[in-house]
Parts: structure tokens; C-alpha cells; sequence
């Protein structure tokens, strides 16, 4: 059996564009969000993860599932898979790079590229969907 690791996404478009953040060191973008904490519900995690990466306060009662994406986990071993839960949310506050977060950005379809695996699935999902120019 695969090793799974869970995570939590938070998809946030506008304009077209969806937000996605770069850490420190990398250069891969990654939808913000991330582990689940032992215990944590989805929208505890998207909370806490939106906080510590963005600074901007996601209202929990406002998540509404986008859906549950499933790829090679991104600079894993093969056969790590990584399974994303994405939300959309409203938030308060300022989107700002904090904690390991170094750059903010809003990508395009034409940035699916510089994305993780995982980050391509979804980026497909949206595109299909019209949200994503």
C-alpha cells in the first residue's frame, strides 16, 4: 500500500488567477495549506495552515469542499502519494508571506508548470471549470 500524505488546500481565485505560495529555498509552487494535524477537522487545519503561511484569517464556517486530488507526492519516493482536500473560503485580512512562505503569487493555467503534481490536477479541475484563464 502507498504511504498517503493528507493535506489540506486552500483555493482562492481571482481575476482568473488562483493564489499560490513558493517556501523558502524551493521553486515549485504550492496551493496554501497543508498537514493535517492529529485530531484536526478540515477546516481547523485550513485555518490554522492559511494563519501561519498568509496571516489572513480564513472564516471556517464559509469552507466549501472543491474536491479531493491525488498525485505523486512532489519530491517524495516513488509511490508517496499525496491527497489534497480543497476548499474555497472567504478570509479576512492580508494576504502576506509569513513562516516559511516566501513569495505570494496568483498564477494562470499557464503557470501549471511551475507547479507540483498534485497542484497540475487541480489547476486542470479549474481550467475545465472556467475559473482558471
Amino acid at each position: 500500500m502507498a504511504a498517503v500524505i493528507d493535506k489540506v488546500a486552500w483555493i482562492h481565485i481571482a481575476g482568473g488567477k488562483v493564489l499560490s505560495t513558493r517556501s523558502r529555498g524551493k521553486d515549485t509552487y504550492y496551493l496554501p495549506g497543508g498537514k493535517r494535524e492529529p485530531g484536526e477537522s478540515d477546516p481547523d487545519t485550513l485555518v490554522r495552515e492559511i494563519g501561519e503561511e498568509l496571516t489572513a484569517a480564513i472564516a471556517p464556517d464559509s469552507a466549501a469542499l472543491l474536491g479531493v486530488f491525488e498525485a505523486q507526492a512532489h519530491g517524495h519516493p516513488d509511490g508517496v502519494v499525496v491527497r489534497m482536500t480543497c476548499y474555497t473560503a472567504a478570509y479576512e485580512g492580508r494576504l502576506e508571506a509569513s513562516s516559511e512562505i516566501e513569495e505570494v503569487v496568483w498564477l494562470t493555467y499557464g503557470d501549471r508548470h511551475r507547479t507540483s503534481p498534485v497542484d497540475r490536477i487541480v489547476f486542470d479541475h479549474l481550467h475545465a471549470a472556467g475559473l482558471l484563464r
